[in-house]
């Protein structure tokens, strides 16, 4: 069994302007006081209006859920002791005056330093998907076959398209701040384990990036456990979205593995389809035609059923294809988390969008 764990990020906000409040270290101090949370579950981020929580490393989907769930509620309590209320979107809907202040790491410093403009625009949140593989060249073996469908789930799990108050016309308006680092968007195709980490010490000799940390990749090998992390998607509206992104993660992880085991050869993607691909994921999430492979121009919606044909062995070996299924046809039916944002900041205002993307918020069917 292929073991999972999950990271999410969050924004601080005002409860009555919506504008992001620094108070991280609020909200942590507060959650520390709980029983509900434990140490080094909840972690400071880049930015001070911001908060990030690991799992643990679990097994099963139900109890990855179970403490997605727990790490929100604990969340949610500390920040609103803290006077604030913690958010899962993307993007900031909304932004006050001035920068929010840069947590006081000196990693977080050096990154303040280098990245100067950009690491003002960095109220964007992801999530983070860790997925366990046998050795680094076996994870390599993955990397490159499912970047391939990174653009699809990119499009899925659009989730930030509000920014400073206006419609930026995206379904992941992160995807596009986050392809601003140097090192960024689909990671390119390695020989093997060897050639990707003498790629990725070459990039921190060189002064390109300061540490293995700035590989934001969207999909990447772990440098502190026998894992791949996937973290193309935008931190998503509730635990069931994230728990469908989890189990399509592992499926994904389990069906390059049995194809590189049988010798299959990785379909050929030339970088630039590759990353336009990823862009217009980000641009239209499922509401338009998407770039598939080969080099083609599909609706969405095909693009979501070859995905779900190519993972339909392995969902099913994992146990996990009914409760996929069950937790897509929901996301579906309610529509991608873009489309929601939209649908309750047109009909409700600000007051309903907050509603939709706090933390402590129940299932939504909005």
């Amino acid at each position: 069994m292929i073991t999972l764990g999950v990271e999410e990020e969050y924004l601080l906000l005002d409860p009555d302007t919506a504008v992001p409040l620094p108070l991280a270290e609020e909200v942590r101090a507060a959650a520390g006081l709980q029983t509900i949370a434990r140490a080094g579950e909840i972690q400071p981020e880049l930015l001070l209006a911001q908060v990030e929580v690991a799992t643990p490393v679990c097994g099963e989907l139900a109890e990855l859920g179970r403490h997605l769930l727990r790490l929100r509620h604990a969340i949610a309590a500390a920040a609103a002791t803290a006077g604030c209320r913690a958010i899962a979107s993307g993007a900031a809907p909304l932004t006050g005056p001035g920068h929010p202040p840069v947590t006081d790491k000196p990693r977080y410093r050096e990154l303040s330093a280098r990245g100067a403009c950009l690491v003002d625009e960095q109220l964007v949140n992801g999530m983070h998907v860790h997925a366990a593989v046998p050795d680094r060249s076996a994870g390599v073996a993955v990397l490159n076959r499912i970047r391939l469908w990174l653009p699809v789930l990119v499009a899925m799990a659009g989730n930030s398209p509000l920014w400073r108050g206006e419609d930026t016309g995206f379904a992941s308006w992160r995807t596009v701040i986050f392809g601003r680092w140097p090192v960024a968007g689909p990671p390119p195709a390695f020989a093997d384990g060897p050639d990707y980490d003498r790629r990725v010490a070459d990039l921190v000799s060189s002064g390109a990036i300061a540490d293995t940390g700035q590989i934001y990749w969207q999909a990447r090998l772990s440098e502190h456990y026998p894992t791949i992390e996937v973290r193309c998607f935008d931190v998503q509206l509730t635990v069931e979205d994230a728990v469908m992104f989890a189990g399509i993660v592992r499926a994904l992880v389990a069906t390059a593995l049995r194809e590189e085991d049988a010798g299959l050869p990785v379909p050929p993607c030339p970088p630039e389809v590759l990353h336009a691909a990823n862009w217009h994921a980000a641009r239209h999430g499922l509401g338009d035609r998407l770039i598939g492979l080969p080099c083609r121009s599909l609706p969405a919606a095909a693009l979501v059923r070859d995905l779900l044909e190519h993972l339909a062995p392995a969902l099913a070996d994992n146990g996990d294809g009914h409760e996929v299924a069950s937790l897509l046809r929901g996301f579906l039916a309610r529509g991608a988390p873009a489309t929601r944002q939209r649908r309750a900041l047109a009909t409700g205002g600000i007051r309903a969008l907050g509603e939709l993307i706090a933390c402590e918020s129940p299932r939504r069917s909005s």
